[in-house]
């Protein structure tokens, strides 16, 4: 049985004249009725009988109209599910995630991707920034939260975002849409006023320092501050995770930098010191690859990064 027949039988019962339902259906009408008669002869059944305004369904033609609208509607219904697999967007998501999840807004963007990506699965992997524009770029991740160096004024923000701009912090290849801007503050133990009152950078180089590994954001930042004035700053420890260079800080070992809602907590809870005018500023940026932007997976991963931080 071919599925055009019961449209067209539908069509007919529907209108009541063959040459709007040949309309209706964009047939001529002679292969409106050619598929009518092959119809009716394939069920070896009358389904209609003449009036003065065309045709109207007979007795077996209006038992049959109820099943057959039953038959177009779940054809209608599989036709709307195939286009929404083909439209939703679905796969997993590889997401890299830095820091802690409340300074990323990651509950808002994960409750996003669910509510209006639900066939997306997103997989989380924690590390240094460093490593994820790194694993982006490789194609290990799909996307990624970076941390860097404030992009000069007019270069990011409110505009065109920035693609291949390693002199932005960012590795070449990546296009970077810029979340939150703030500040990083050198943070001493309590007790230190005297070593770093009235210090510039030039003279806390030679203090203690508790040094981070290239991947830190502490470590690129404190290079390319310290490397523009020549000189190598004096590091005594290195660490990998924020919350012991904090503890280190808080021993008396040396100073380090502390974002700036960190350092205030600190400053306050612990008494650590805040070098006054000693600042570096930062922002917080999601990456992909350059060339996949457009990707609807990568896509949607933004929709929801931007809506986190709306």
């Amino acid at each position: 049985m071919d599925l055009k027949h019961i449209r067209t039988f539908a069509a007919v019962a529907r209108e009541g004249n063959l040459t709007r339902a040949a309309e209706h259906l964009h047939l001529t009408q002679p292969a409106l009725s050619l598929q009518l008669k092959n119809f009716q002869e394939s069920l070896d059944l009358t389904l209609f009988s003449r009036t003065a305004q065309g045709l109207a369904p007979n007795a077996d033609g209006r038992a049959l109209l109820p099943p057959a609208l039953r038959v177009l509607d779940a054809l209608d219904d599989f036709q709307r599910a195939i286009g929404a697999l083909r439209d939703t967007v679905q796969g997993e998501l590889r997401m890299g995630t830095i820091l802690d999840p409340e300074f990323l807004r990651l509950g808002a963007t994960l409750q996003y991707l669910v509510e209006h990506y639900p066939k997306i699965r997103p997989t989380l992997r924690h590390g240094m920034s460093g490593s994820v524009g790194r694993q982006v770029r490789a194609g290990e991740l799909d996307v990624g939260f970076f941390l860097g160096p404030q992009a000069p004024e007019g270069r990011s923000r409110g505009g065109h975002p920035r693609d291949s701009q390693p002199r932005d912090g960012h590795p070449p290849g990546l296009h970077a849409q810029p979340l939150a801007s703030f500040a990083y503050y050198v943070v001493a133990p309590k007790g230190w006023s005297a070593q770093v009152a009235g210090r510039g950078w030039a003279d806390i180089a030679a203090l203690p320092w508790i040094w981070t590994p290239p991947d830190s954001v502490h470590h690129r930042l404190l290079s390319d501050k310290f490397g523009a004035l020549g000189i190598a700053p004096h590091a005594v420890a290195e660490v990998d995770q924020e919350a012991s260079m904090l503890d280190l800080v808080r021993s008396g070992v040396g100073l380090s930098l502390a974002r700036d809602a960190i350092a205030l907590r600190e400053s306050q809870a612990s008494g650590l010191q805040l070098v006054k005018g000693l600042s570096i500023q930062a922002e917080l940026s999601f990456i992909t690859q350059a060339s996949r932007r457009e990707d609807p997976l990568v896509a949607a991963a933004f929709a929801a990064v931007q809506a986190a931080f709306a």
